[in-house]
């Protein structure tokens, strides 16, 4: 396996993303905001279409356009809060018309469904750089804001009431999940993205602990599931991105499965004794 090329560079590709992925995935899913990255991943989907009927980068295309739609997302969450469970919807509805209208339309050169399911052939070395690139910065400034996105992910009056930019860093947010979003869309594809950034924190929580062995925890899972998925699924011949979702899936089962067998055994101990 190891000794084609396509393979050492989604496995590069990969282990970047299991670290990138839960790192903004846990204020995602802290701030109860799972669906926005379900939204900003058909998002992608539109950003790759046109780059690739413009003879784009899609990776780029991706990124930019996903980034436009976080920061329009936002946007309207902060003008119309009563209305605010509509704006995904929106976004989502007008992102997937543009990408079914371009891939109906006959103008594409090449197939999108890489896209979609997720294709380990299709990572380059162009792709690579892009992916560390958008990568490093994204982690840095997940350092740099660290203690100011758990403010406001825990409580985000009291952040405005304490002076934190509230505003502000919600865009730089929502710029940092489009990041990873756009880097992810290469090996999982469209589909499950949202998966690959939530499943490992939500196996995190099941152990209860603080943000930060949550957060270690939740890159763990993800490296585990990630690699887990993409090393199976190339020996079953199958897609990366719907596999990592079921090992994911399988994962977070089991977890619960031993913690209720745990809880069920530590009684019966108490009882015996």
């Amino acid at each position: 396996m190891f000794r084609y090329e396509f393979m050492r560079n989604a496995i590069i590709v990969s282990a970047l993303i299991s670290v990138l992925a839960p790192s903004i995935g846990i204020f995602l899913v802290l701030r109860r905001l799972s669906m926005i990255g379900d939204t900003l991943a058909h998002a992608s989907l539109a950003g790759v279409t046109l780059s690739l009927v413009s003879a784009r980068n899609p990776v780029v295309g991706a990124f930019v356009f996903t980034a436009v739609c976080g920061g329009f997302i936002e946007l309207l969450r902060t003008r119309f809060r009563k209305n605010a469970d509509l704006i995904l919807p929106i976004i989502l509805a007008f992102s997937v018309g543009i990408a079914i209208t371009i891939m109906s339309s006959g103008r594409l050169r090449v197939n999108a469904d890489s896209f979609l399911f997720g294709s380990i052939l299709t990572v380059t070395r162009t792709d690579m750089a892009l992916v560390a690139a958008l990568g490093v910065i994204s982690v840095l400034t997940v350092v740099f804001l660290y203690h100011r996105l758990i403010y406001i992910a825990y409580d985000e009056e009291a952040a405005a009431i304490a002076g934190v930019r509230v505003r502000i860093i919600n865009y730089v947010f929502m710029v940092l999940s489009a990041a990873a979003v756009s880097v992810t869309i290469r090996i999982v594809g469209v589909l499950v993205i949202s998966s690959m950034i939530t499943l490992p924190v939500a196996t995190a929580l099941q152990f209860e602990g603080g943000f930060k062995r949550t957060l270690i925890l939740s890159v763990i899972f993800s490296v585990i599931y990630i690699m887990a998925g993409l090393v199976l699924s190339y020996y079953l011949g199958v897609a990366p991105g719907g596999f990592t979702a079921l090992v994911s899936v399988a994962g977070i089962i089991l977890i619960i499965m031993g913690k209720k067998v745990h809880k069920h055994a530590i009684r019966a101990l108490k009882r015996a004794g």
